[in-house]
């Protein structure tokens, strides 16, 4: 029986090949519907002096990090308007390239960052970037540069890309070959912004900073549901939801979104809302709509002030339309960040200028959807697995309409900006990392004693390790009042500052992103000091003889806590805990916040 389940499988779905030893086993993929839009006209013919590596197959494959920059550097030699920059060394030691493109002796223009292979496998953008390039310097478009500039990366995280095979992505439709998600430390790229512990994200937050870009485009594939969509993306601030940076968020909103629909569109593409679906395995429970974290490439910008835009074509789709897809959106983004450059710095200037008061810095889900949207989905059924043992989803390769729930979040955790933060000397590692990412701080020269409020943890649990670090959470982040010694070499970071909510989420303790959330801080987890039990028990008599409320607090814990009342240690360990001679700074945040100025 499981034999002819596959057997029909195989026989009803297209499908890419994987491998297991020698014997090659299809990977069906769901039908796939025909396509044809306008965008087929942009490649040129694979015998074109300028044809890309990626046209010269036809886009059904995808060229190497070598063949990559061979190209751009061949262009680069022939056009004036195209220059390569290094920025950065991976850590396999390649060296990581944006293509620089802009008229000789122009003005300062606003610039268009665009970045292809941060998941290297989901590599659309590098194939359209090079296709945009190639166009602009040799077959008319250098009228794009006119009102802006444009800086390409390939390919971000390149050591992934040349992990190289054709049974990386098995829920991908092409190229033929495709890189690794993760770099060659196992790092998620798209996880990094705000900690940037790999090099690779360093040195693109460098490349940020330099050119300060206008608008900044982060290029994707999806894997999850089947649906129409082929060219899908997303933004903190759509239909007015979840900006950190309201006046940016509105120009994505009202600007960006109609415009590259309506290219997309006009293209013959299926432009639409990033799908997230709420249950892969049963898509009509609606999908979800978040908000972003600075973890993330989107939440990153909406907390630095930086427009940032996620592009995530779908993977069911043929890489070729996918490439188009991208090729158009790239293309019609680049006009509107000239054409509309007023607009646009002036909500960035408006968020940069603003001086919030709070921050939220967790989410919950809302239970009920917050709307129903009309949705291009496509048609599926369910049966019942005889190897997994549960009701699997296939999908039909039928286009329908469909009515779809969205699901969003409201605030749940809401801090007060404090008026400042100031974080020790001893923290070089993160006061490194704030410098690289603009963070304005004064650094004192002298040591200087300091009331503030400081976050002790309670029963701190460390997590499944994630991104090359453990990373850490506790059950209460408890506030306490200190008078802290900064010594020479600590900072203080104001919150009235262009970034100061990037600083609160890398600073506050309850920020999930925070640099305590990913254990910059692991010494305050340790103890190094502890009493004998022929100290400790006679010191505790002394103690409960001269303290009532204390002897009531100990019988109380006792009568409810059966594990402590048969634990000798933690029973000695609770007035050791009590005692002047317990280690003050156990679990102890050593980043304090400043509630009022300091005279």
């Amino acid at each position: 029986m499981r034999l002819l389940l596959a057997a029909l499988l195989l026989a009803a779905y297209p499908a890419t090949t994987l491998a297991r030893g020698d014997a090659p086993i299809e990977a069906p993929l769901p039908p796939l519907a025909p396509w044809t839009g306008a965008s087929e006209s942009l490649p040129v013919k694979p015998d074109h002096l300028w044809a890309t590596p990626g046209e010269k197959t036809g886009l059904v494959e995808s060229p190497n990090y070598a063949d990559t920059v061979a190209f751009v550097q061949k262009m680069a030699a022939a056009s004036p308007l195209l220059s390569i920059e290094t920025f950065g060394r991976t850590p396999q030691g390649r060296d990581m390239i944006a293509v620089v493109a802009r008229k000789p002796g122009t003005a300062k223009k606003p610039v268009l960052l665009v970045q292809a292979g941060i998941h290297s496998g989901e590599i659309d953008g590098k194939d359209a970037g090079l296709m945009l390039l190639r166009d602009i310097a040799f077959r008319g478009k250098d009228r794009l540069l006119d009102k802006a500039d444009l800086v390409f990366v390939p390919i971000f995280n390149i050591d992934g890309h040349e992990r190289a095979s054709r049974f990386n992505r098995p829920n991908q439709r092409g190229p033929l070959v495709q890189g690794w998600r993760t770099t060659s430390l196992n790092h998620n790229l798209n996880r990094e912004y705000l900690k940037a512990d790999a090099p690779e994200m360093q040195a693109m937050i460098g490349l940020i900073r330099k050119y300060d870009p206008a608008l900044y485009l982060d290029l994707h594939v999806t894997d999850g549901t089947d649906h129409q969509y082929d060219v899908a993306f997303a933004f903190a601030g759509w239909d007015g939801l979840y900006a950190y940076s309201p006046a940016i968020g509105t120009w994505l909103d009202n600007s960006f979104r109609p415009t590259i629909s309506n290219a997309l569109a006009k293209a013959g593409h299926v432009p639409g809302y990033y799908v997230s679906a709420v249950d892969n395995r049963d898509p009509l429970k609606g999908i979800s709509h978040d908000a972003d974290t600075p973890r993330f490439s989107t939440g990153y910008g909406d907390h630095a002030r930086i427009p940032t835009v996620l592009v995530e074509t779908h993977s069911l789709k043929p890489h070729r339309q996918r490439v188009l897809g991208t090729y158009t959106l790239v293309e019609r983004a680049l006009q509107l960040v000239g054409d509309d450059h007023a607009k646009l710095a002036a909500a960035i200037s408006a968020d940069r200028a603003a001086r919030p008061t709070s921050i939220t810095l967790t989410w919950k889900p809302i239970e009920k959807p917050i709307k129903i949207i009309p949705f291009r989905g496509i048609a599926h059924e369910s049966y019942k697995s005889e190897i997994s043992g549960r009701d699997e989803i296939r999908w039909l390769g039928k286009p329908v309409m469909q009515q779809m729930p969205v699901f969003g979040v409201e605030p749940d955790r809401i801090n007060a900006l404090p008026v400042a933060w100031w974080v020790p000397a001893s923290a070089a590692d993160v006061i490194a990392r704030m410098k690289l990412h603009g963070i304005q701080m004064e650094t004192i020269s002298t040591a200087r004693t300091v009331p503030l409020d400081m976050v002790r943890l309670v029963e701190p649990k460390l997590g499944a390790a994630i991104e090359g670090r453990v990373p850490l959470s506790a059950k209460e982040y408890r506030h306490e009042r200190r008078e802290e010694l900064m010594p020479p070499g600590s900072v203080r970071v104001v919150s009235a500052q262009p970034l100061g909510l990037l600083a609160a989420a890398m600073l506050e303790a309850e920020s999930p992103d925070s640099f305590l959330a990913w254990n910059f801080f692991p010494g305050i987890l340790q103890r190094t000091e502890y009493i004998e039990g022929y100290v400790i028990e006679p010191m505790a008599a002394a103690m409960l003889a001269r303290d009532p409320a204390l002897k009531a607090a100990f019988d109380k814990r006792l009568a409810e806590d059966k594990a402590f009342a048969a634990n000798p240690t933690a029973r000695l360990q609770w007035f050791y805990e009590r005692s002047p001679y317990y280690n003050e700074r156990y679990l102890l945040y050593p980043v304090g916040r400043e509630i009022a100025a300091t005279p």
